[in-house]
């Protein structure tokens, strides 16, 4: 092997086109061959600066975020961009150096995982409690005196959570109906998330700030699993794709309902899913739509707050 380096100006000339890289590369390469083998076809090269914050710097500047600016001494009841970025800037016991763009990126996590990488998006959340009783509904019928719904003193059923995973980018809902919220259920949804796209490749999922959802050991999981959690600030479950399918799915399914227990409840349940994911809406249609949101959205000033929290949160 260390022949190369004893190659002449010809030999040099001639890999370099058939290549097709310049002389001056050709000679660079023989020199790290003859120094480190193979590995210099690996160089491990790195676009770009090095990181200016860490995982801790990202944790504190969300939690600052999401604290009102009065708490701190801030004469403003919320944040702005600028304000922020001036008050981390300040901040005495732990300054933050970090741009408007950078850090507005850095809080529209959610909105950025759905306009640029809806195939690759996930939404998790709960609703509940469901029990066992009549449900009030309407319908097309003839006109008559409405059923009077019959009382329920004793509810001897108790209740049920229903746990739903919808994927953003194909209109697909699934979900289990559990006795509690939990981390383990918790866990055991964003692991049917990250085998949904079993490639092995970054995936992102909504949900709130739960405290199920919150776990060390479940961000543990998701860091190792490529499973990016992208949280939604307090009071703005609106930002989460899931809850808008959670309405028909209430309306159809529970709405004008009398189910006799459980069982026939879930059944109801996963029956509604099935008819909604075999008529899921068509891809360009759902691609129109967040468009037109993400239009409305930049016209009224509205940014989606949420990021993902690592393990060092």
């Amino acid at each position: 092997m260390m022949l190369l380096a004893s190659a002449g100006g010809s030999t040099i000339l001639v890999i370099a086109r058939v290549v097709q890289a310049d002389e001056d590369t050709v000679r660079d390469v023989i020199h790290k061959f003859n120094e480190m083998g193979l590995a210099c076809l690996n160089p491990r090269w790195a676009g770009g600066r090095p990181r200016l914050l860490d995982r801790n710097d990202e944790d504190f500047v969300v939690q600052t975020a999401t604290t009102r600016p009065t708490v701190l001494g801030k004469p403003s009841t919320r944040w702005s961009i600028r304000k922020l970025a001036d008050h981390l800037r300040r901040n005495g016991a732990r300054p933050v150096l970090i741009g408007r763009e950078a850090l507005r990126c850095l809080l529209a996590r959610i909105e950025y995982a759905i306009n640029e990488r809806p195939d690759r998006t996930f939404a998790f959340d709960e609703f509940g409690p469901l029990g066992i009783r009549p449900t009030a509904g309407s319908c097309w019928a003839e006109q008559s005196q409405p059923d009077r719904l019959p009382a329920t003193y004793r509810r001897t059923h108790g209740v049920t959570y229903f746990h739903g995973c919808y994927s953003v980018g194909d209109d697909q809902m699934w979900g289990i109906n559990r006795r509690r919220k939990g981390i383990d259920h918790t866990w055991a949804a964003l692991k049917t998330l990250r085998a949904a796209r079993p490639d092995g490749a970054p995936i992102y999922v909504i949900l709130d700030n739960l405290s199920a959802h919150l776990n060390w050991r479940i961000r543990r999981w998701a860091d190792r699993n490529k499973v990016e959690l992208c949280f939604t600030p307090t009071y703005a479950s609106w930002a989460n794709p899931v809850e808008a399918p959670f309405g028909p799915l209430r309306q159809f399914t529970l709405a004008n309902s009398n189910h006799p227990n459980h069982t026939v409840q879930t059944r109801v349940l996963h029956a509604y899913l099935r008819w909604r994911n075999k008529n899921a809406r068509h891809p360009d249609v759902l691609a129109a739509q967040r468009r037109e949101r993400a239009r409305i959205r930049g016209e009224r000033g509205i940014r989606w707050g949420g990021r993902p929290l690592s393990t060092a949160a």
